[in-house]
């Protein structure tokens, strides 16, 4: 048995013990903030506020100056050789959206082709699709084997000259496996193609390093790292860094603008961060990240490591529960069923209860096809949460099971 030592840090986890007991085990839709990020946020609003990148007045200098600082912190965050290789983004779909319609028209032809998995969220899908439509690409699938797994051996059957580029989960968002991102990629940077990691997932449990993994796009979003939503980061290694053209056009991202035609761009990260950010969502995304580094991502991994044994150890005790996906090698997210209950009918009862879970097809049907399953519950760990969480909501789903039979 352990607690957590900041569940005390998420005020809407404090809130409601008002007035009964909530656990929130959806952290994999997106995590609880801290109130040292509401209150930078707040701050900014407060007494900093100005846009970024346009005056030459000290609210916009020193608004500049802490953006800046921001990018700085996601790249140390992430091991980036520069802050350069920092875009912001509204999230990992936008992220991964500027990559397939900037990397796809410039670098591949008609017959090329592109590679994901079947276990991919659909922003790590429909992207490709859209595009591969609109070039004449074709999409290979790397499909699971038997135990949810991608075998890298299976990777390489796919792999071709006219490989263009990998789009990889760093870890899935239904089954929580941890993907082979390195050996992957090294697999595919050998046939001359392109790697994006969707890490969306991967970013708030994991020490990322970008440099070690070797990928070319690393995408994930701020508020599934405890920061706040509309924001995101997409990494870009230096192979791709200046010979992407903008994909959005406006302010900020212009070096000059004649007309008719002749506009020339600012260089990276710049050129694709068109119009004014989200400055306050951005400050808050470094405050995050701060907020992290002072507790330690390796102290988080281990109590969060700790956490899942303890939950499927506790879940596989209640009478026709399900769980899908292997234990091994699992992070963050456990799905399940019970028995031949409705999943929206299982979550709709732990409401009831005070516990947040997640219900649905996760914005992965092509999984779900896979597990022969419409639907599943999901509950997605945070460090928050401790292992009372685990027992009062197993103890929920042992009464759910009486009530339902």
């Amino acid at each position: 048995m352990f607690d957590s030592p900041w569940r005390d840090d998420f005020p809407t986890l404090n809130n409601h013990q008002q007035t009964s007991p909530f656990i929130y085990l959806d952290s994999a839709a997106t995590a609880q903030t801290p109130l040292a990020v509401i209150e930078r946020m707040q701050r900014f609003y407060t007494h900093e506020y100005a846009t970024v990148h346009r005056g030459v007045h000290r609210l916009s200098a020193h608004a500049t100056q802490n953006m800046e600082q921001a990018r700085q912190t996601v790249a140390n965050f992430v091991n980036a050789t520069s802050s350069d290789q920092i875009i912001f983004t509204k999230g990992t779909t936008e992220a991964i959206n500027l990559v397939a319609n900037t990397y796809l028209p410039t670098f591949t032809q008609a017959g090329d082709e592109i590679i994901i998995t079947d276990m991919e969220h659909h922003s790590n899908i429909v992207p490709w699709q859209m595009l591969a439509e609109k070039l004449g690409l074709t999409i290979k699938v790397w499909q699971m084997n038997a135990e949810y797994r991608l075998d890298l051996d299976d990777l390489q059957k796919l792999l071709s000259k006219k490989t263009k580029l990998l789009a990889l989960t760093h870890i899935s968002n239904v089954l929580g496996c941890i993907n082979p991102i390195k050996a992957a990629t090294t697999m595919v940077h050998q046939v001359g193609a392109a790697v994006l990691i969707d890490g969306a997932q991967g970013i708030a449990h994991q020490q990322v390093d970008v440099q070690d993994m070797g990928c070319d796009f690393y995408a994930f979003s701020g508020h599934k790292l405890y920061g706040p939503t509309g924001v995101g980061v997409l990494y870009i290694a230096n192979t791709y860094l200046n010979k992407l053209p903008p994909w959005e056009g406006g302010g900020a991202m212009i070096e000059y603008v004649q007309l008719p035609m002749g506009t020339t761009y600012q260089t990276a990260p710049w050129r694709f961060e068109a119009g004014t950010p989200n400055i306050a969502g951005i400050l808050g995304l470094g405050e995050a990240i701060n907020y992290i580094n002072h507790i330690g991502m390796d102290i988080i991994a281990d109590h969060e490591d700790k956490l899942m044994v303890y939950a499927e150890e506790q879940m596989q005790t209640v009478n026709s529960l399900s769980i899908y996906g292997a234990s091994v090698n699992r992070v963050g997210v456990i799905s399940f069923n019970l028995g031949n209950h409705h999943a929206f009918d299982i979550g709709s009862f732990l409401d009831n209860y005070g516990i947040a879970i997640r219900t649905g097809h996760h914005c992965a049907m092509p999984l779900l096809q896979r597990l022969q399953q419409p639907v599943v519950c999901r509950a997605s760990f945070g460090l928050y949460n401790d292992t009372h969480d685990i027992d009062v909501f197993v103890e929920r789903l042992q009464r759910i099971k009486h009530l339902l039979g």
